[in-house]
């Protein structure tokens, strides 16, 4: 891979794992309709504030692949004609109404309809970003490597793996910090708070009201968990579990067919097949194949008999599965773009 690639590689794994995590909270909250309002939004909120910082980050790293970033303008011109503009015309699009209902969430503002209407259309401008970057190298039919259902499936794989592992990596962070705060509270009662909901007085110099009603707002969000809030959180860490399990064995029977397909294509296709061979193949696998073994046989059980208070392990193990994921996703989109052969080249 050339490293003019490295870019790339970050932009679209890291803005992958930002769809799948957002369309992961929406199902989530759609399964847990319900159950009491309260509960649900206080396990999966604190999630939706780390969205919109990935995908920010996924951004701003994918215009380091352009030697002037004003190029970019050039173009998003052709929207009507290139998967390229169309791509960053949703990704743009998708940072923008998810950034617009991460900021609703927080301070609680508008109707509940409303921001369900913006989370609706957040989710389906991220599945539009995740076809377009799909679409723009399945098009380049003399690339074999790239022309291929492999790539749409790829990188959805990837999309819903990531999306699942790191709501599952922030719920067990947010459960820490809410474990922390209860042992604190019982330590000394009188530092609990009695009202997390309710603002505090502003001290003078403390910023204004904005800071206010965030420090408020952060308060509220790192309260100690209920048993209704744990009990839901373990559910959803079994979900988790099976489907990023059943994802990442996907990945694992994806390869042989499709470098069974480049085998039996022409000499850039069988070019290409051959560096799927080497030791970052073969880490990529194991990293992969371990992710799915981890959350198939310890998450699952795990998240059934762990209580809150001894959720450490947990919450390492998952974590645990999340970088492995991540780092297997990297190498396996590093061996994507290294297995660019042309026809004819």
């Amino acid at each position: 891979m050339n490293l003019h690639d490295v870019p790339m590689v970050l932009f679209t794994v890291v803005t992958q794992m930002s769809v799948g995590t957002f369309i992961a909270l929406g199902v989530i909250q759609l399964l847990a309709r319900h159950r009491d309002l309260t509960t649900t939004e206080r396990v999966i909120s604190p999630v939706l504030y780390a969205v919109g910082p990935a995908l920010v980050f996924g951004l701003a790293v994918s215009m380091l692949h352009m030697n002037d970033v004003t190029h970019v303008f050039n173009v998003i011109r052709h929207w009507d004609s290139s998967w390229l503009s169309r791509e960053i015309l949703f990704g743009v699009a998708f940072g923008a109404f998810g950034f617009g209902f991460a900021l609703l969430e927080w301070f609680g503002a508008g109707s509940r309809a409303l921001r369900q209407t913006i989370a609706i259309v957040t989710a389906v401008l991220g599945i539009g970003l995740v076809w377009s970057q799909a679409m723009v190298y399945y098009s380049l039919v003399t690339v074999p490597a790239w022309h291929t259902w492999a790539v749409p499936v790829q990188f959805f794989t990837t999309t819903v793996l990531l999306g699942v592992l790191a709501v599952g990596g922030a719920m067990m962070v947010t459960a820490q910090v809410r474990a922390k705060r209860a042992a604190a509270d019982l330590a000394d009662p009188s530092e609990a708070p009695s009202d997390v909901a309710a603002p505090p007085e502003q001290p003078a110099g403390s910023g204004g009201g904005l800071a206010v009603l965030v420090r408020s707002r952060i308060r509220e969000i790192n309260a100690p968990s209920t048993g209704a809030e744990w009990t839901l959180t373990a559910r959803v860490l079994k979900g988790i579990a099976v489907v990023g399990s059943v994802a990442a064995i996907t990945i694992l029977v994806v390869y042989p067919l499709y470098l069974g397909q480049l085998g039996q294509g022409d000499a850039a296709a069988q070019t290409s097949a051959a560096v799927f061979s080497g030791t970052m193949f073969w880490l990529r696998l194991v990293l992969t194949g371990l992710t799915a073994v981890l959350l198939g046989f310890f998450v699952y059980r795990m998240a059934e008999s762990t209580m809150p208070t001894r959720s450490r392990l947990l919450a390492d193990l998952v974590l645990l599965c999340l970088l492995l994921a991540v780092v297997g996703e990297l190498l396996g989109r590093a061996l994507h773009y290294s297995a660019m052969t042309r026809v004819g080249m």
